[in-house]
């Protein structure tokens, strides 16, 4: 399973936030560093609104959806890069993550101390950014080292590494991360193999008040984050996380309910998960039938047969046809037998491209 990693400085509310993401107190949250030592993992459901009609469709009350995995991990605080605080412990464990999400506080709290004596967005991103760019900048000088090495015995591999080298590293001097600088599809690919931090896509969630939740054009701590996030085409989401913590305990539609008063018509935290979810490279198709209706995982991009394979090794083994429709369509036609005689069900080989949403049933033979 794919993993989002939770990330920022000490007391900006990771720790509440995986609460409220996972649906349950399980994490520790405190006001003081390094309340989050050992990371707190937890798989959460994709919230998905196509599932609930579908069962209706089909009559069945067994619903299955999607999920990713977060794992809230230990506050950075600066001077990671060599050691300081949990330093090397928060940089192992963002290794293995595939995304990253960046908390960073937007609200006053007397109560709650931070870690710089003062709330400041830009500051904090830069110093997360800083720590990262310079644990990123020893790999790339120890992978060049390596390169230079085997280059000099006429290695093409290596001499391409000490090209894609040679455009990342001014940028993690500078204390720019990774994924800002431009690169071919080919020289990605070769970065991949370093295996540096800020290379991973970042969702920044901008964690403020219940006053700003319901005025955000009136907040410059918010409008800083915004900013951040579109200067590196990265998306920015707003949540509440202390509000949505406590808002876990009451029913799906009172939790609604209450966040239309305050002018917000969905979670921040389902539109994190989503986020997390697209931004991993994910996408969802869909069964239905009577046993259940599930949201199966695949990376975008997936063929029909290889899908197959996320339900069963004997399905994509003995793979025959796909049989798809588009859930609009099926919705619209209110069943299968409907879609069918209206042609909107269609059959397609091994070779398709899977498409977000698809409703399948897969033919096959073992």
């Amino acid at each position: 399973m794919l993993r989002a990693g939770i990330v920022g400085l000490p007391n900006v509310g990771k720790s509440t936030l995986f609460n409220a993401l996972t649906t349950q107190s399980s994490a520790l949250a405190a006001n003081y560093p390094f309340a989050t030592i050992e990371p707190n993992v937890g798989v959460v459901a994709v919230p998905d609104e196509r599932l609930e009609p579908l069962a209706r469709l089909v009559k069945t009350e067994v619903i299955v959806p999607a999920t990713v995995e977060f794992l809230d991990i230990a506050g950075l605080v600066r001077g990671a890069s060599k050691g300081e605080g949990l330093g090397n412990q928060f940089l192992a464990n963002i290794r293995e993550t595939d995304t990253v999400v960046q908390v960073v506080r937007c609200f006053e709290d007397e109560n709650v101390i931070h870690v710089e004596g003062a709330v400041d967005p830009r500051r904090d991103i830069e110093t997360i950014q800083i720590e990262l760019a310079l644990a990123d900048l020893a790999t790339a000088e120890r992978r060049r080292d390596k390169a230079q090495k085997t280059a000099k015995g006429g290695d093409k591999t290596a001499k391409a590494e000490l090209e894609v080298l040679d455009k990342l590293q001014p940028a993690l001097e500078a204390g720019r991360s990774a994924r800002t600088v431009l690169l071919t599809n080919e020289e990605r690919a070769i970065a991949r193999n370093f295996f540096l931090l800020t290379t991973k896509p970042t969702i920044y969630a901008a964690n403020v008040d219940e006053s700003t939740l319901a005025n955000q054009g009136e907040s410059d701590l918010l409008k800083a984050i915004q900013e951040v996030a579109e200067a590196e085409s990265a998306e920015c989401v707003v949540i509440c996380a202390q509000l949505e913590a406590e808002l876990v305990a009451l029913p799906p539609e009172e939790r609604l309910d209450y966040l239309s008063h305050l002018g917000v018509s969905t979670s921040g935290v389902d539109r994190l998960i989503k986020g997390a979810y697209h931004l991993l490279g994910l996408m969802s198709f869909l069964t239905a039938g009577e046993k259940e209706v599930r949201a199966w995982t695949i990376p975008q991009g997936t063929r029909a047969q290889t899908a197959a394979g996320t339900i069963h090794t004997d399905i994509e083994r003995g793979f025959i046809r796909a049989e798809v429709v588009s859930y609009d369509d099926l919705i619209a036609a209110g069943s299968y037998a409907t879609a069918r005689e209206k042609g909107l069900l269609r059959l397609e080989g091994k070779e398709y491209i899977m498409q977000e949403g698809d409703v399948v049933h897969f033919r096959f033979n073992v």
